[in-house]
This record gives C-alpha cells, structure tokens and sequence, in this order.
C-alpha cells in the first residue's frame, strides 16, 4: 500500500504552496483515483511522492520510503507524461534497454509487448507512435519490472474510448492481482468509473476522501439536458409543474440556449415541450457534476447507503427492464397494471451510459438560477423525481430491492459496474529476479549507445572528415607526418577525430538528461558510480576504435593518392602511438564527466574544446615559468624522466608517461580530466544530501 503523509511543495516567494498537508492511503487490490481539475495539485503531489520535487513530507511504499529501496523500479512503476525514451529509438529497443538497466532477461521486453499489444510494432522509432501507443509503450515500461504499485499522472488523456477501457482494464487487472495503482485523473465521471476509491483535491489539499460508490451518490447527479430556443419560458413552465406536483425539481440555466433539469426524465421534459408547443434542439440524458467535495461532510452518514445504491443503480446490458418505469409513471391513469409497460413503452430516452459518455460539459456546474423545490409530503423522497408507488414507509431492505425505479433518479448512472471478466493479460511476473552484477550498467550503456544511428552518423563523419584533411594537408605540404597521419592541421586546437570522440562522450551522459529513460524511477539520471564507470568504459572503447579507424583510413587514402613516401613507420611510433590514444580517449572522458556535471551535450563539446584553448595556455604559463629553486622550467625537468634508477626496472614506461604529461595537451587534458571527476563526484554528494 501507499502512505503519504503531510506533503507540501516549496512556496516561491510570496505565493501559497501548490500543494499543502496532503495526507492519505492507497490500498493494496484496490485502484485509487487522484482527482482534481487542472492545477488543483494532483502532478505536483505524485512528483512529491516519487521524490522528483524537494518538499515536506514522506511517503511509504509498503513500509518503505523510496530513497530507501535499492531498485526503485522493482518496487514502483511510473508513467508521468510521455514516454521519456529518445525518438529514433525501436520500442523494442527502448525496452531491451530498460531490461539492461533493470538486469532482466532480454525476454522480458517481448513478453511485455505481447501483452500491451505492441508486438506489431516493435520495429517502429518512438517518435512515430500515435498516442494510444505511446500510452501502451508507458505501461509496458511501467510493467516491465513486474513492480507492486503502479502510480500513472492522467495516462488517458487524449486518447479514445476503445483505448481508456484497454487501459483501465489493464490497471484493474493489476489491482485484483494483489498490486496497489494510484491514478491521477481530472474527470469525475471517469474517476467513478474506473476506480474503488476516489481522493479528491482543490486548491493543493484534500476536500474529500470516499469510495467510488459514496463518490457517485454526493457528486454526480443524474440530469436533463435541454437546449431550445424558448429556454426561459420552457423553464417556468418545468417550475410551474413541479410545484403543482409537489415534486423536487431544479432548473439551472447555463446560459444561452441551455437548461439542465435536475430531478426529471427525458420523458416528462420533452411531453411539457411538445404539450405547450416549444421547440427543442437537444434532450439528453447526462450526468453533472456537482464540483470538489460535494457531499463530503455528510459521508459519514451516507456511508451505510452506499451498497444499496451501487446494488439498484442501473446497469448496461443486463437488465434494462427498471428504465422505462419511470418515465411512463407520469401518466400512471391508462395503465392500471404496471407490469406490461417494459413491452410496451417507446423509450423514448437513449441509454444513461451512452448518454453519460459524451457529455459536453465536463467542468462543475454554475450555481442555480432558478431552484423550484416545492414542499415535499412527510415521509417521501425530497429529491425522487416520480411519485413513489410502495408505501413511502416500507423498511429500507425492502425498498433497495422491490422499488429499483424509485431511486434510479437520485443514484448516478456511473456507479461502478460489477467486475468483469478480465478481457486484459498482464506480463508473467518475475519469480527470481538475478543478483546485481558489474556488467549490468555496461549492457545498458552498450544497448543505449548502439540503440540509436548518432554515433554511426558521427563516426563516418569524423573519417569522412579526417580523410580530406590529410589530403588536403598533403597537398599543401609543410605538414609533419603524425600531424598528417591524425588529419591535425596547426590552426585547429583538436583533430577531428578528438572532437568527434568528444561530442560521443558527451552524448553519453547528454541524451541521458534529453531522454530521461532512466527517469522513471528517481526522476533524474542516477548518479551511481556504476553508471559512470560504464559509460567511461564504453566512451574509451569508442574513441579508441574511433583513433584506429582514423589513423587507418588517413594513411590508406594517402597510400592510393601520393604513394608510400608519407605512410613510413617512424622511429618513435610507440610514444607517438601513446600520446595520440591517449589524447583521443582523454577528450572522451572530458566529454562524459562535463556532460554529467552540466546536464547538456553542448556543455560537454564546449569543455573538449576549451581544453587546448583555454587550458593549455594556462598550464603552458604556468609550468614553463622559472621556478624558485632554479631557473629551469617545471615542464622541463619533468621531460627529463626519474632521476633515480629502480633495480626491477619499469623506469622507462613511466619515465614516457612523465614525458606525455609535460606536453601542454596532455598535461592541461589531464588536468581538466581530475578537474571534471571531482566536479562531478561533489554534485552526486551534494544530490544525495539532498
């Protein structure tokens, strides 16, 4: 189950907080709606929960705040928005992915597709999915570490009727599995249907806290929609009727055209209509909603009545022989035995459902300007809307079962049906989930590397690229052969090749803040030192393949163009070897740990590059200064290698080590690099803190 307990959100400046002391439960087998109109606080109280928002406040997930479970996404499955995933990802890539970072079988991603129907598109890119997919694709991931809770901001929005019932059967099914669903929503008639308890919000605080079928009886309100031309004499003469009756009946004019009748039937509105000769445009059953927290402070009272209404409430399909009743009760004379008139009756109303469907009037109800309630008989129903045939005193078991007419009036027509069967199959559930293991971040990150065709796209640039340079260059003349071989000319401050493994760094950590697929669970990129070492690991496997290829192609190109005279192996090719790996790798890290500090692909390409225009000037300013202990440069005595010999040896590759570091590339990239790591390192702490 869910507990939240007094979240409030962080007011800015002046203004009151969005959300304020919401407290409340939501049960396990139970599917709990989170009602509110747009702004009333029902994002910010989810965002509270999930920990996405700074606030007071705490909340349990079966016993456990979510910063205190190891893996979030085993224990609560979120679908806030759109999925996060990046566009020209595959569905089922996006869902091995998942399955990499959640350590699950890559099984697991077609099992879930079947089961949320997506298995006729899992080829397609994410960005080319309707909404009704991309709501299914949600679930999917929402599903796809088996979690107990479900907690889902309005997932049906926007989409069709065909596509609601498929979501909130899957969400049902979840519930009478033995799991907890929270679901945010902002139509009443859709919270009554769907969910067994409603929580209502306005204004950031809870006004009601009821059960489905409490929620039907004091907020929505079965009525007559009216529209005619000769709205205001058609609505004294529904008063003057009502008060010759002695019957409840209010009439709310909403402006215009408009009339909702509260308390008739299609049948009496229309016959008044037609018997004094007024036109009318539109006659309609619906359902109206009474606005937050209607009914809220007699619930107490009205909780024993609950049963017995959802029990006589109209049902589609089954028995639709209560409905006719009352509306040939207002002409009971012709008839003196009721029992035929189920046969015989027109109908002349559509179904309650249907009607209640397409309502075009979602938001809550303006106030009454004309309430004719007359004086209602001792003993009767002061809102029935037809002369009760039984005895007004019969027991009330007795009347929740023979009079299932009489109370078709005050009982909303969006009670909560009987479960059906289940039409939906859920993903099996996992029964042994396998231990955590070092290769799991590396699979992900190898699975959201290769997913996407950017680094294809970037890779063939960058030899594209490097292969006209050194022609180019070659051509020219003037160029020193490692220069030529890494396609550097003297005015750019990196070869392309660095740069290019730069800007795939960069993407690492970039893409992962774009398209938060990781977000489900804590709401932002999970600032573990796995992850890190997985992505630094796959970024220094990419720009070393990316170093190879380039060197490679330049001196293939320039072999076919100019012969073998600028392709020889130089003498020192081992350090120049080094060095160019070395350079290539060094701005692949720079380019993952800036992207991770500052959150943005671009911030990580403009760290690569103000390393040699920025950095370099600094260190070489620095190092080939004049010491205090000998006019001698830093730089240089470095350069000179260990002046102490080891009699095991191992000097030299430490000694050329010491020599690539005193270069003002390397040592101002290994700088930044150590710069960068701690940068990074004090921003996960400090997150933690938090």
């Amino acid at each position: 189950m869910i507990q939240a307990i007094g979240l409030t959100s962080i007011p800015r400046k002046e203004q009151p907080p969005a959300v304020d002391n919401v407290s409340f439960e939501a049960h396990a087998g139970r599917v709990t709606a989170l009602l509110g109109a747009p702004g009333a606080g029902k994002t910010t109280v989810l965002r509270l929960m999930l920990e996405l928002q700074r606030g007071r406040g705490i909340t349990y997930f079966r016993g456990r705040p979510l910063h205190r479970i190891a893996h979030p996404a085993h224990e609560v499955g979120v679908l806030l928005g759109d999925v996060p995933g990046h566009p020209a990802r595959s569905v089922r890539g996006h869902l091995r992915m998942l399955c990499a970072a959640s350590g699950l079988p890559a099984r697991r991603a077609d099992e879930v597709l079947e089961a949320v129907g997506l298995v006729s598109l899992r080829d397609e890119r994410l960005g080319t999915l309707s909404r009704g997919m991309d709501r299914r694709l949600g679930l999917a991931c929402a599903l796809l570490p088996d979690p107990h809770t479900l907690v889902l901001d309005d997932p049906a929005r926007g989409l069709a009727v065909a596509e609601r019932r498929w979501l909130y059967d899957m969400l049902r099914e979840h519930a009478a599995q033995g799991g907890t669903v929270l679901c945010g929503t902002a139509d009443p008639k859709e919270a009554a249907r769907f969910a067994d308890h409603v929580i209502t919000l306005d204004g950031g605080r809870i006004v009601a806290d009821q059960r489905a079928a409490d929620f039907a009886r004091t907020r929505l309100r079965p009525r007559v929609a009216v529209r005619s031309p000769h709205a205001a004499r058609l609505s004294v003469l529904l008063a003057q009727q009502a008060r010759s009756t002695q019957r409840s009946v209010e009439v709310v004019r909403e402006g215009g055209n408009r009339l909702c009748v509260y308390g008739s039937t299609c049948a009496e509105v229309g016959e008044t209509a037609f018997r004094h000769g007024i036109v009318v445009h539109q006659l309609a059953d619906e359902i109206g909603d009474m606005g937050p927290g209607a009914g809220a402070d007699a619930q107490p009272q009205q909780a024993p009545e609950s049963r017995p209404s959802a029990e006589t409430g109209p049902q589609p399909g089954p028995n639709p022989e209560p409905e006719p009743d009352p509306e040939a009760e207002p002409n009971p004379e012709p008839e003196p035995n009721p029992e035929p008139e189920p046969n015989s009756d027109p109908n002349p109303c559509p179904e309650p459902e249907a009607a209640a469907t397409p309502d075009p009037d979602p938001g809550p109800d303006p106030e009454p300007e004309t309430a004719t309630p007359a004086p209602a008989s001792p003993g009767a129903d002061p809102a029935a809307s037809t002369p009760p045939e039984p005895s007004p005193d019969a027991p009330d078991n007795d009347a929740s079962q023979a009079a299932p007419p009489q109370q078709q009036p005050t009982t909303p027509r969006t009670t909560p049906p009987a479960p059906r069967p289940a039409t939906v199959t859920l993903p099996p559930p996992i029964l042994v989930r396998p231990a955590p293991t070092p290769l799991r971040p590396v699979r992900y990150e190898i699975r959201r590397a290769a997913g996407v065709a950017t680094g294809y796209i970037v890779g063939a640039c960058v030899l594209a690229v490097s292969a006209l340079t050194a022609v180019l260059l070659a051509r020219i003349g003037h160029t020193p052969q490692p220069r030529l071989l890494a396609a550097w000319p003297v005015e750019l401050p990196l070869p392309p090749a660095a740069l290019g493994a730069g800007l795939l760094g960069a993407l690492a950590f970039g893409d992962e803040f774009r398209h938060p697929a990781l977000a489900a669970d804590r709401g932002t990129v999970p600032r573990r030192l796995g992850l890190l070492t997985a992505k630094l690991f796959v970024a220094s496997l990419t720009a070393l393949a990316l170093a190879v290829l380039t060197v490679g192609c330049t001196a293939e190109l320039l072999y076919l163009v100019y012969g073998s005279e600028l392709v020889a192996l130089p003498a020192d090719w081992p350090a120049l070897t080094a060095g160019w790996l070395a350079l290539v790798t060094g701005c692949a890290w720079a380019g993952v740990l800036a992207a991770g500090v500052f959150r943005s692909t671009t911030a990580g390409l403009a760290a690569v590059v103000a390393v040699p225009l920025l950095v370099v000037p600094a260190v070489h300013k620095i190092t080939e200064g004049p010491s205090l202990r000998g006019p001698r440069p830093f730089a240089g005595r470095l350069g000179d290698g260990l002046p102490l010999r080891r009699p095991f040896g191992g000097e030299q590759h430490l000694e050329a080590l010491l020599r690539l570091l005193a270069q003002p590339v390397g040592g101002a990239m290994a700088l930044s690099v150590l710069a960068l790591l701690c940068a990074y390192a004090f921003t996960g702490l400090r997150s933690r803190v938090r």
